[in-house]
């Protein structure tokens, strides 16, 4: 009977003892580790991130910028290459780009990325077919617009016709502009006039200098000019550099200085800075 007991008695300690193990609870977490942790249920999401990050100073820019300074933003690097490889000037590739797709908005350069309204003649790629002199004529598509700029090159340079425009220098744009329109690759009497106005106004003419190695980009004021601001002025026709000199306090040569000017000369659409 006593050793009965014994065991009773044993048996209710090891369960005793077992149940109070069971009930020993986990001490709290702290704050400062539950900051630490990370549940591997919901890892952090990149581009989450980069949703909630500021935008930067250039997107900014960018969004000031009008349809012509744009596509000079976006283009100008692939017409240097192209000049370097084949001698067009990179001005006037910008500025035939610009005038013949609306500078990139036109709606044939939408559909089918060609920045140059090159027409099939032979072409095996892929086609669409748009209005332009005829109803419904065929013009060639590119999958990338550098692709375009490269058939744009290779148009020019392979073609007897324009044999004689590689005569003159490459920085010699209003040559070229003229000898194009002479060359027949554009109807309208004032096709060279309107690639010249282009290449001055947006100063296009620095990036065939820039390849030539005849100026440091750097060492010159951007060539993409964002909208009017409180601090610059956007040249009107009538204006002379006297007359915005005179109407903001400046005399002409620090408004030279101001814009790094060589000249007088200054251009219809052109921003000048006031500080």
């Amino acid at each position: 009977m006593k050793k009965i007991s014994v065991f009773i008695l044993i048996g209710i300690f090891v369960i005793s003892c077992g149940t109070k193990k069971k009930l020993v609870t986990k001490q709290p977490t702290t704050s400062t580790e539950v900051n630490n942790q990370v549940p591997k249920s919901q890892p952090i999401s990149p581009k989450s991130v980069q949703e909630k990050a500021p935008k930067s100073q250039q997107e900014i820019s960018l969004k000031n910028l009008s349809p012509v300074e744009r596509y000079i933003y976006n283009f100008a690097g692939i017409a240097q290459e192209e000049m370097r490889l084949y001698g067009i000037p990179a001005s006037i590739t910008l500025a035939q780009g610009i005038l013949e797709s609306g500078s990139g908005n036109g709606p044939l350069t939408q559909k089918s990325n060609n920045h140059f309204g090159i027409k099939c003649n032979g072409w095996q790629g892929e086609k669409v077919y748009h209005d332009d002199d005829e109803l419904q004529e065929c013009f060639r598509k590119y999958k990338d617009p550098k692709y375009s700029f490269r058939d744009h090159s290779l148009f020019l340079y392979e073609r007897s016709r324009y044999a004689f425009l590689f005569d003159f220098d490459r920085d010699d744009y209003k040559s070229w502009a003229r000898g194009l329109k002479k060359a027949g690759y554009a109807t309208d009497p004032a096709y060279p006039r309107k690639l010249i106005s282009l290449i001055e106004r947006y100063d296009l003419h620095r990036y065939d200098l820039e390849v030539l190695g005849k100026i440091d980009v750097r060492d010159l004021p951007k060539p993409i000019r964002v909208q009017p601001t409180e601090n610059a002025y956007r040249v009107k026709a009538g204006d002379t550099l006297y007359g915005i000199a005179q109407k903001f306090n400046l005399t002409v040569e620090e408004l030279k200085t101001i814009n790094r000017l060589n000249s007088n000369t200054i251009s219809i659409g052109q921003l000048l800075k006031l500080n």
